[in-house]
């Protein structure tokens, strides 16, 4: 029979803000795989030497607009790791709920339903982990804090 301490291993408690910025992380591999894996779609790059995506005609309005679509993940990953918390809750709540449906919409009139369906199931499962995060964000009790709101007691004598 094991015992706790057959373990050799230690696990450490990892930071709200670390699991965050690692879900955004793997959201924006997984958010850029899937248009890039797409690529390998007949016809794509044919479409794309046309000046087309999909149904979009390729400008700078279109490629800026791709860009901004990525820019708010990204940057998700930097402020997760760096606001205050109650802002870093805050914020990974709406931007999280705010890419549920824009991830969805990347799914209509689409073709290859399964490969599409398989990236935007495993992004929403991703943004799903970040909703549960944020949302149950762990509180300081009232006597670990000050009157200002910090940590009246270092983390190593909790």
């Amino acid at each position: 029979m094991a015992t706790k301490t057959d373990n050799p291993f230690q696990s450490r408690e990892v930071p709200i803000q670390s699991k965050l910025a690692a879900a955004w992380t793997s959201f924006m591999f997984l958010y850029v795989y899937v248009d890039l894996l797409g690529l390998y779609k007949p016809g794509m790059v044919d479409d794309i030497l046309n000046g087309k995506v999909f149904t979009f005609e390729i400008t700078e309005t279109f490629a800026a607009s791709a860009l901004a679509a990525t820019v708010l993940p990204t940057l998700m990953i930097l402020l997760s790791a760096t606001l205050p918390a109650r802002a870093n809750r805050v914020t990974n709540l709406v931007v999280a709920t705010l890419l549920i449906p824009y991830m969805a919409f990347n799914l209509a009139g689409g073709e290859w339903l399964f490969y599409y369906g398989l990236g935007l199931a495993v992004e929403l499962l991703v943004l799903a982990f970040i909703l549960r995060s944020a949302w149950t964000w762990p509180r300081t009790s009232p006597a670990s804090t000050d009157a200002a709101g910090r940590d009246a007691i270092p983390v190593a004598l909790r």
